[in-house]
Order: C-alpha cells, then structure tokens, then sequence
C-alpha cells in the first residue's frame, strides 16, 4: 500500500509538530530531525532530546510511527549509534544523505557523502549489521551533489547495502530548494531498485501528489514544506488515494484553530522566546497557501511573547466569525 511520509525539517518538523500533524491525519509514518553523529556513541539524552516519542513506544500521540534520522560520515560511529537507538525503541533507522546546509557538507556529512557511492554502501551496510533485523533501515539522499550523474549509482549502492526503502529529493545538492523537483529522474531509479523508492520535493498541493506519482513513477510521497504551508494537505491526499472521504483543505478558521492548539503545545518548550519564533515562522509559512496568513505576520512579526501572538491569533478568530 502506498504510503505517505512527513519529512524530517531541522529545525520545523520537531515533537511538537509532528503531533499536531499527525493529529490532523493523513500520514502513515514521520522521520525524526537527525541526529548528527560523529567520534562517538551518543547518550540516550541525545536521542530523546530530538525524538521524545522514544518514550512512548517511537510513536507521535496519534499512533503514527517516528522513525529515527540519523547522520554522519564515519562508518562505525554511524553503526555505533544506530544499534543504540535501536536498543532504546526506535521503530526504525534512517540514514541521511540529502542535508545540503554548508556546516553539514564542510563536516563530512548529509549530501556531500553522493559524491562517492562507495561511502554510502559501506555506511548502509555497516548501519544494517548493527539494527536487528526486525527494525527497519531505510536512506533519504538528493539526486546528486553537483549533477545529477551519480543519482543510479548512488540509489544501486544504498539499496544493495541493506536498505529497506529509498527516499529521494528530486534537486541536487547545489539546486537546494529552488523549482523544480525533477521528478522524472526518480522513475529510472524506481524502474531498477528492488525496494520502495520515495518522492520528495514541491510537492505543496493534491494536484502535485497526482504529477509527481505520474512523473516519478512512485505510489509513495514524503512531504515537508508542503504541508506546513497547508497543514490538511496529508489528509487530502488520504482522500486522493481513496483512503477517506469528504475531507476538504483547511479554512482560515481552521488554520486559527490549529495554532491555538501548536501554542498550548509548544509551551513544553519553557523557552518563550523560541516558542514565540517557531509561531512566527510556521504564520510566515503558511502565507504561502493563506494569503491571511501574511496579514496576521506582519501583525506579530515584533513580537516576542508567545501569549501575546495567541491573542492576535484569537482576535484575527473572533473577526472571522464575526463576518462569518
């Protein structure tokens, strides 16, 4: 059966929003921010610093599996780590290939790691001894660093070294995150590979589930910036593949809603000022699919109280109804 992933986004895509988006539906699994290891084996405090679901059965709140990410160049402090979160509940283990920030890159790790195949067997492998056999090791990577010319290669290494499954960003490392995915360069790869190859990459809407799946070749999507700019957007593609039914893109209202509840939740944080720039920064976000959205940051874009966006938030609420 298909399935539909929420990406791992340093930084976005942490506890708190997997819980929220999960809560609203449509995913079938989520990948950790990674882990960035490196010399040695980390203590437990690491890992359930960055995947507190290690504590609840490697499950968000709504019952949908985390997989742990991690990150590295060096082959037995990778095994090293894996076998340990492993130990500690991790329902699965994935490798990362695809980071394309610059600290990453210049430290021997995430994207730059394309540029030699060989690297990526050796790591896949040495991950794949050290996970037992029963928890599932899978690898996300980019379609190459500077070009594309590798992206088979690379593929052919990471799934003939164990991996269970391949997600792929259709961009190179150099294209970043400008448009567009190339997306016809996955099926080739899918067309080879023995495993399930995942599409990643622009896709922000139904409509680009449906032309991704058409190019790609692949049934199976991870989605990140996509669905923080509209939250409902794995809920909608449950209804596209025929999963549910009657489900329609969030409102406004909804929206409102939604960040009333990420406020109450982020409040764990006990970090004001962060949790007032993550409101900031998921409101600037979702200006991309609500036009409102960017009425309501310039709004609060000063503000450094969390309690004073949520009452913004509420009265932009309040408003909406009241025309309503």
């Amino acid at each position: 059966m298909a399935t539909v992933t929420l990406a791992p986004m340093e930084g976005v895509v942490d506890v708190y929003m997997r819980d929220i988006l999960t809560r609203i539906g449509g995913f079938d699994l989520c990948v950790s921010e990674f882990v960035r290891v490196s010399q040695h084996l980390y203590p437990a405090s690491v890992f359930y610093s960055l995947c507190p679901e290690l504590r609840q059965d490697g499950k968000t709140v709504a019952g949908v599996p985390v997989h742990v990410q991690i990150m590295g160049g060096e082959t037995h402090v990778m095994a090293e780590n894996a076998g340990f979160v492993a130990e500690l509940g991790a329902p699965g283990v994935d490798i990362n290939f695809g980071c394309p920030a610059k600290t990453v890159n210049r430290h021997d790790a995430g994207a730059t790691l394309l540029q030699w195949p060989e690297r990526l067997h050796d790591i896949v492998s040495a991950v794949r001894r050290a996970v037992p056999d029963t928890i599932p090791v899978s690898a996300k990577m980019r379609l190459g660093f500077a070009e594309k010319s590798l992206a088979l290669e690379n593929a052919l290494a990471i799934a003939e070294a164990g991996a269970g499954k391949l997600t792929i960003h259709a961009r190179t490392k150099m294209e970043g995150y400008r448009p567009p995915a190339h997306w016809e360069y996955l099926r080739p790869i899918a067309e080879r590979l023995d495993i399930p190859v995942v599409a990643n990459g622009e896709i922000w809407t139904p409509e680009d589930y449906d032309l991704c799946r058409e190019a790609s070749g692949c049934e199976d999507i991870m989605i990140g910036r996509g669905v923080i700019a509209r939250p409902s957007l794995g809920w909608e593609i449950a209804q596209r593949r025929g999963e549910s039914t009657g489900m329609t893109a969030f409102n406004w209202s909804q929206i409102l809603g939604t960040l009333a509840e990420y406020h109450d939740l982020i409040e764990g944080m006990a970090n004001p000022p962060r949790q007032a720039g993550r409101l900031k920064q998921w409101i600037k976000l979702l200006a991309r699919s609500y036009g409102e959205a960017g009425e309501l940051f310039t709004r609060i874009r000063r503000l450094e109280d969390p309690r004073s966006i949520l009452a913004e938030v509420e009265v932009t609420k309040e408003r909406v109804l009241d025309v309503a």
